[in-house]
């Protein structure tokens, strides 16, 4: 599997994908999806076309996908880890901030990842990754943030009541603070240098963030969970896995990684 293959994949999500949103029908839940959450018409269309365009590069793969759960193609083989629509409340809601996340791995664990994808399917920008060989947007090879600067710090809070106040000195000690609701996003941009520094105190699933995860570790950037451990023997599944701290740098990260501790003290 390539980086073309994938891209071919964005190429057909765009010609469809964006009109979905002005469909009246958006809104209306086609049932709960492998992973629990809701299935609307925009994730299972996204969906139908990501596992076409896997079919047709003629290579065995397994998906592992949030709405179908399983799906051997051509009798299964390396595992295709996607999110169809990551955002999709965002979607069904206007707002315009939603993607198509996708990671290609040659085993069951996190640093089996070699190849990632994430399309934002509003502006048709293109991030992607290989294994050894850099993070790439519309083709421009990405760093990270280069300095300590807590200058944006992006997060998401799946139970805000739960989740807000382990973050808080965190958040406080950043110039800005954004949530945008789209975890493959905000990792893509924070490979770009746009983020100083992303975290999500809840347990991510596995294809929330394993495109992003290769896009900021082959651009410069450092992911762990908030305790400041590796994640790269996290399970690929559709369980929740894993809390992250995604950061440009090092300094960034014990900077992010001190002030969350300052919480537990």
């Amino acid at each position: 599997m390539k980086i073309e293959d994938l891209r071919q994949i964005g190429a057909r999500l765009m010609d469809e994908i964006p009109a979905l949103k002005q469909s009246p029908d958006l809104t209306k839940s086609l049932g709960t999806g492998a992973a629990g959450d809701k299935t609307f018409p925009i994730d299972r269309r996204a969906e139908e076309i990501i596992i076409a365009g896997l079919d047709s590069c003629g290579e065995p793969c397994t998906v592992i996908s949030e709405e179908a759960g399983l799906v051997d193609i051509r009798g299964g083989g390396l595992r295709v880890i996607i999110d169809p629509i990551d955002g999709s409340k965002n979607a069904i809601a206007g707002i315009p901030f939603f993607c198509t996340s996708i990671a290609a791995a040659s085993g069951e664990t996190m640093d089996s990842v070699f190849l990632s994808y994430i399309i934002n399917l509003l502006t048709g920008d293109e991030f992607w990754a290989e294994k050894s060989s850099g993070a790439f947007m519309n083709g421009s090879r990405l760093t990270t943030q280069g300095d300590d600067l807590l200058y944006l710090v992006a997060y998401e809070a799946q139970v805000p009541s739960r989740d807000l106040p382990h973050i808080i000195p965190l958040l406080s000690g950043a110039r800005k603070t954004r949530c945008f609701g789209s975890t493959a996003l905000d990792l893509a941009y924070l490979a770009a240098g746009a983020v100083s520094v992303f975290v999500c105190p809840a347990p991510s699933r596995s294809f929330d963030f394993a495109a992003g995860w290769l896009l900021v570790k082959e651009a410069g950037g450092l992911v762990t969970d908030t305790g400041g451990n590796e994640i790269s023997n996290v399970r690929l599944g559709l369980s929740r896995a894993t809390p992250l701290l995604a950061s440009g740098n090092r300094a960034l990260h014990q900077k992010a990684l001190g002030l969350l501790l300052e919480e537990k003290a």
